[in-house]
């Protein structure tokens, strides 16, 4: 009984088979005009049933028809494209028409997923699609089903493979490699990334090595050489290691979406990206977060263990839909960090007043380290700003919009007259330009 059941659970009617018997009908219709029609029709009808009932057997003769199985990353990285492989065996010597569907995590809101191909004769194939991840946490993958047809194509068979699984979507690893890529590609000229010489470098003894072929000959140590009767030569390392700070305000300011992400995401992204280069450049990376309350104070390291464990907990942070506390956030400040830091400060102002509030604050922070504010072009209103005018309304409106722009550029000139680093960037060019800003200000020697 339960494999009667199965059987009617996996079998589906095509289009052709109901092109085919609604032709069908309209024949029978005819032949009340047309009586020699009738029998030509019941001719057809019993040769269609008679290849339908062909077909079934066909698709339904082996049990294991096709098999499948799909191959997920690790772990899937936030507003970036992952590649998910599906891979395909035709276990047959049929040439199956397939039609794909694979059950995604219900936080994708893809529900019109679907694959449509020729799975050859004993063919092995590879089916890959990308998605796109906008909120972090655990996405659940379900079954694999298979819609298989054969070259009668009136039915279809159902074939489902439980592939049930899970996989966490973390801040971009995607993106944080491909920066790095460019960060620290020399010889290859990338678009938006600057290559700037350091400036005043200055460096310090760290041990005696011996020679190995690539060495500056200028750091031969020659007294150790005659000692040990074999070339010898001095290591330097930089003077010290710049401590870097992530400072992610995690209010409603920060809530707000563009292109699917919201402004803690990109800034989340973003502080992956920098802290990788950070470690790569043998400073030392931290991280703090903060809204009403403080959140994560990640201390300030270079140990092997430390990007992991910012990546950890940037996967667990969350908005708030409160206002920032800077007064509290000044004094954490004061407690965690105690020599003289970089701090990269990732909010938004959306008014000059609300700057106003907090000015006071910045300036405290920036008298004791080299603050950075980061905050974000609003990039709908400027492409509304940038839209051709027609009627009054819309110039008023624009007007509005160019006001506001003007606003954020006011905002910038106001932080950088009290000798306050700002970036106002897109959401998107977020990584790039707080990357470009290290560089810049290790380049001079600020940081």
């Amino acid at each position: 009984m339960h494999s009667i059941i199965r059987f009617f659970h996996s079998l589906f009617l095509t289009n052709r088979f109901f092109y085919a018997f609604s032709a069908l009908v309209v024949l029978f219709l005819l032949s009340f005009a047309f009586k020699p029609l009738f029998l030509l029709a019941l001719a057809i009808l019993v040769l269609l049933l008679g290849l339908v009932i062909i077909d079934i057997f066909i698709l339904f003769q082996r049990k294991n028809i096709v098999s499948a199985s799909r191959n997920l990353p690790r772990l899937l990285s936030l507003g970036a494209p992952n590649n998910i492989t599906i891979h395909l065996q035709n276990n047959t010597h049929l040439s199956l028409k397939t039609r794909l569907i694979d059950e995604l995590p219900v936080q994708l809101q893809i529900r019109d997923f679907e694959k449509k191909f020729q799975l050859l004769p004993k063919e092995k194939k590879t089916i890959a699609y990308t998605i796109s991840p906008t909120q972090r946490g655990e996405y659940y993958f379900g079954a694999i089903h298979l819609f298989l047809s054969a070259q009668l194509g009136f039915v279809e068979r159902r074939v489902s493979v439980a592939a049930d699984s899970m996989v966490r979507v973390y801040p971009s690893v995607i993106q944080m490699k491909t920066l790095e890529l460019k960060a620290f590609n020399r010889n290859v000229s990338v678009a938006g990334m600057k290559k700037l010489r350091r400036i005043g470098h200055s460096y310090e003894f760290d041990h005696i090595k011996n020679y190995v072929k690539g060495d500056d000959y200028r750091s031969i140590n020659w007294k150790a050489s005659s000692r040990k009767g074999e070339l010898m030569v001095n290591k330097y390392e930089d003077e010290r290691a710049q401590m870097v700070y992530n400072l992610i305000d995690k209010s409603r300011n920060m809530y707000m979406p563009f292109e699917g992400l919201s402004l803690i995401d990109y800034a989340i992204n973003a502080t992956l990206a920098l802290s990788n280069i950070v470690l790569k450049k043998y400073d030392r990376a931290g991280l703090v977060t903060f809204s009403s309350t403080i959140g994560t104070a990640l201390k300030a390291d270079n140990k092997p263990e430390q990007l992991h464990l910012i990546l950890e907990t940037l996967y667990k942070e969350k908005e708030q839909d409160v206002e920032s506390n800077y007064e509290l956030l000044y004094l954490a400040i004061r407690r965690l960090i105690s020599s003289r830091s970089l701090l990269l400060l990732y909010t938004n102002f959306e008014s000059m007043y609300a700057l106003n509030r907090v000015l006071p604050v910045l300036r405290k922070m920036n008298a004791s380290h080299l603050l950075v504010v980061v905050f974000f072009n609003n990039t709908e209103i400027e492409n509304f700003a940038r839209q051709p005018t027609e009627t009054v309304e819309s110039i008023y409106y624009q007007t509005i919009a160019q006001q506001f722009l003007a606003g954020k550029k006011a905002m910038i000139q106001k932080l950088r007259q009290f000798g306050i680093q700002a970036i106002l960037t897109n959401p998107e060019e977020l990584s790039l330009n707080v990357i470009n800003k290290y560089m810049e200000l290790k380049a001079r020697g600020l940081s």
